[in-house]
């Protein structure tokens, strides 16, 4: 055991440091979704108008904010229903509560 360590102990380390320096970070990176705001959509809604309407409030572009709603929503072909529920990449402090759809 002591020659390995020996003739292996840099890249026990460097494995070790790699794997705790991963797990550290992959934590740190998730997404909380709490961070974010839910709202329930109303009649005459679009992802569309989301994206504009939250535009100052969000550093994406519309695409990019659009790709992301439907993406973590699970809607295909930006299809989207009143009463729906959807969370927007929109941090709480930063909204400013626009009234065409419910924000909880």
């Amino acid at each position: 055991m002591k020659k390995i360590w020996r003739n292996n102990s840099y890249t026990i380390l460097l494995i070790a440091t790699s794997l705790i320096l991963s797990l550290v970070l992959a934590s740190g990176l998730k997404l909380d979704d709490e961070k974010y705001i839910t709202v329930t959509v109303e009649s005459g809604a679009s992802l569309w108008e989301m994206a504009e309407d939250f535009s100052e409030n969000h550093n994406l572009s519309k695409n990019e904010f659009v790709a992301w709603v439907e993406r973590k929503n699970g809607i295909s072909d930006g299809k989207i229903y009143v009463g729906d529920e959807l969370l927007l990449p929109v941090t709480p402090a930063s909204s400013d509560a626009k009234q065409y759809a419910g924000i909880d």
